[in-house]
């Protein structure tokens, strides 16, 4: 029986999931919403089997599984309601931009006793479990920390334009949506992380997000984490973070290319995948089906988002 799912918000994310969950053998698109009508219409045509609700609280009247993919901000409500009603919730990150409101909900969350997971897209991903078992196993000798690295010509990036939050201070920027996913990937492999220093730069537009962004962190066993991001200049996108080890070093790239070196140039480790998007939702949806039905999963827990907020939060309000 597929698991019938709701998806709330029907941007970019929303509708690759309607895509994704229609291809998959396990999920069933039920119903969707977004206050767009254009976003509607084009999510329609990804899962034309799904009915247009008349409201978020319709959508998730009769499903098993509420994805929500709406901004931060009105997302916490929707999870709650979810929950309470006994529905799973698949959330996309950030969990929030409120960490009491995201505690708050964590702990609804917990009581709830849903299964719940937070989509943070290597979760589940090849490079990721790779990275972890290499580094369990002593593959990479010493483990000595990692390096973030993201740099983009403008922000929000081409694709992301029609979500016109991301370019706000309130929601959006690189650091929530991009930095946040590789700070996820280094507390996988590196255990939980104390920020010691960070400095964001915003424009002098105060309703804009940030420009540039540094940031030290420290693991609980004094791994040194750094972070640097950048928005401006001709170049091509740039994403990156660097487990690094005495004897070998993995970097991960635009999320799934796993290359290493053990003190000459890196190499991947892969051939190219057909698409890597694909391969990627693929394996979450996988890992959620499994949630669901009360097995281990690898992907992210609420609890696991809540930390990596309290750090980009953390970072983002810094101003030393």
């Amino acid at each position: 029986m597929a698991i019938r799912t709701a998806i709330i918000g029907l941007g970019i994310m929303g509708r690759r999931m309607a895509e994704h969950m229609t291809l998959h053998p396990e999920f069933a698109v039920d119903a969707i919403w977004d206050p767009d009508p254009a976003a509607c219409k084009l999510a329609q045509s990804m899962a034309p089997e799904a009915k247009l609700a008349s409201s978020p609280e319709a959508a998730m009247a009769d499903v098993d599984l509420v994805y929500l993919a709406c901004p931060p901000v009105p997302r916490k409500a929707y999870a709650m309601a979810a929950a309470a009603a006994g529905k799973a919730v698949f959330l996309e990150k950030p969990l929030g931009v409120d960490v009491d409101a995201s505690r708050k909900l964590v702990q609804a969350l917990t009581a709830s006793g849903v299964p719940a997971a937070v989509n943070y897209t290597q979760a589940a991903g090849d490079a990721l479990t790779e990275v972890t078992a290499a580094a369990r196993t002593g593959s990479l000798g010493t483990l000595m920390g990692a390096d973030i690295l993201v740099t983009y010509a403008q922000w929000p990036r081409v694709w992301q334009e029609a979500a016109d939050w991301l370019r706000f201070r309130a929601e959006g920027g690189m650091t929530r949506e991009v930095i946040s996913h590789f700070l996820f990937f280094a507390q996988r492999v590196l255990g939980p992380l104390e920020l010691i220093w960070a400095r964001p730069d915003y424009p002098a537009d105060s309703d804009l997000c940030e420009t540039h962004v540094a940031a030290r962190l420290l693991s609980a066993t004094g791994m040194p984490v750094t972070v640097m991001g950048s928005v401006g200049g001709a170049q091509p996108d740039r994403q990156e973070v660097t487990i690094k080890g005495s004897t070998q070093s993995r970097r991960i790239s635009d999320f799934y290319r796993n290359a290493a070196s053990d003190g000459g140039p890196f190499t991947q480790l892969h051939g190219a995948y057909d698409d890597p998007r694909a391969a990627s939702l693929k394996v979450q949806l996988d890992d959620l089906a499994l949630l669901i039905a009360g097995k281990p999963s690898r992907l992210a827990t609420p609890q696991e988002a809540l930390e990596v907020q309290i750090l980009v939060e953390a970072i983002l309000a810094s101003s030393h």
